[in-house]
């Protein structure tokens, strides 16, 4: 008699693998996407890039020195980046001051720490 293992066939054998990493509640993917957005540009991403290196606050006017685009360009940027909750602003007299929101940035880690978790576990 041939013994065989009983295979389910509604369930395919690639599809058997255990989801074990932490999952995000809805609220805190919802958060988390909100962050992603506002970073669905070129120039926000680099923008972040410049703030993100500084050990302080950037007027704007550095920013879009840095950036080569119009100040009206930059600051459409940096205000979607500001309403994401990924930059701070301060207003000094008549420029503008931007740093990084530390914890926003944290909460990007989270996806990228839950992916290098899977990445390790795969590996």
């Amino acid at each position: 008699m041939n013994e065989q293992a009983y295979v389910d066939p509604a369930r395919p054998p690639h599809c058997s693998v255990p989801l074990t990493t932490p999952r995000l509640s809805s609220d805190e993917a919802g958060q988390i996407a909100t962050l992603f957005k506002a970073l669905a540009h070129p120039a926000r991403v680099q923008l972040m890039n410049l703030l993100v290196g500084s050990e302080h606050e950037v007027c704007v006017y550095d920013l879009t020195m840095a950036m080569g685009l119009a100040q009206s360009t930059v600051s459409h940027h940096l205000k979607q980046l500001v309403g994401s909750g990924l930059l701070n602003r301060e207003q000094r007299g008549i420029w503008a001051y931007y740093s990084v929101n530390r914890d926003a940035m944290r909460n990007l880690g989270v996806v990228v720490e839950l992916g290098e978790t899977v990445a390790e576990g795969i590996g």
